[in-house]
């Protein structure tokens, strides 16, 4: 098998990006300031755990839509950002930093008091990071930080997503092979990181290269479920979102106690269509995740509508 690890390319999450001085000086600023005021910054009152290319941008994208959920901090309302950031990735590769960190990306209790006297309710405020699913030591670290967060997570159909996974990396710049060679190369490449003496969850190939085994959904969620009640989490079918995004919209405002809201100009985001892959491929695949989804079908409380 072909064993190959890849750079993080420029513009990827974690790149050091070519930034003018003065907006990186500025952003640095901006997190200085949070972290001093962590104190007054309360912790998530929800987070999207997952799964990677499972329409966690769309739905994240669609709650800041609420009057009554704010956006993280800094809001693209203050500093010149594309938009508003969606995820900080404290609970698998940034963990390290520290929980003054991770405080400094919410809003204040100031700001959280003001948004709810003008909405005439309890505004709140979330992440997403959706490699918090797999991520070996996520939950267990979620369990001990934000125990009492409502957790989302997003399901796509397993070949899918696997695909979809892969495809990104190609557009990424940090996958040469075809998709074929790419899933042989697949467990050679999680070995090389677990032989490599750091943790291997953290290495690149397993985040970014994980195709197959990050659509084995059951281990993963199993983790989640032993640290946290099943009623603390609300589990959603991605194809669900992409058919009926007002439906499921709605289904999670009334999880996240938030009043119903129109959706308008409906769009996916991070969305990639591309060719299909081989029949044959598909047919493998299928069979691979097949037992993995009669264990997820336990987990959830029934069967997700993947079987053929």
């Amino acid at each position: 098998m072909l064993a190959a690890t890849f750079p993080r390319p420029p513009g990827s999450r974690g790149a050091s990006l070519r930034r003018p001085v003065v907006w990186t000086t500025g952003r640095n600023v901006v997190r200085a300031g949070g972290i001093l005021t962590s104190p007054l910054r309360p912790l998530p009152d929800f987070v999207i755990i997952g799964a990677k290319r499972g329409g966690t941008t769309s739905l994240y994208r669609y709650l800041l839509r609420h009057p009554r959920v704010i956006p993280m901090f800094p809001s693209a309302r203050r500093l010149p950002l594309a938009a508003d950031p969606k995820g900080v990735h404290y609970f698998d590769t940034d963990f390290h930093r520290g929980l003054s960190w991770y405080r400094s990306h919410f809003p204040s209790v100031l700001t959280r008091a003001v948004i709810s006297q003008r909405t005439g309710g309890r505004a709140i405020s979330g992440e997403a990071s959706p490699y918090y699913l797999c991520h070996h030591q996520a939950a267990e670290r979620a369990a001990r930080t934000i125990g009492s967060a409502r957790l989302l997570l997003l399901l796509r159909e397993p070949v899918e997503r696997t695909y979809s996974h892969y495809r990104e990396q190609v557009r990424n710049g940090v996958e040469p092979l075809d998709f074929e060679a790419a899933l042989a190369a697949e467990p050679e490449r999680l070995a090389e990181a677990r032989r490599s003496g750091r943790r291997w969850a953290d290495t690149f190939a397993y985040e970014h290269q994980g195709y197959v085994t990050q659509s084995e959904y059951a281990p993963a969620l199993a983790r989640w479920l032993a640290l946290f009640p099943r009623e603390q989490m609300l589990v959603l079918r991605s194809e669900d979102l992409y058919a009926e995004p007002q439906r499921t919209y709605n289904r999670v405002l009334s999880y996240l106690d938030l009043p119903s809201h129109p959706l308008a100009d409906v769009k996916s985001w991070n969305a990639a269509p591309g060719e299909d892959m081989h029949p044959a491929t598909r047919v493998r695949l299928r069979a691979h995740f097949a037992p993995y989804n009669e264990q997820l079908a336990a987990l959830v409380g029934g069967d997700l509508g993947w079987s053929d």
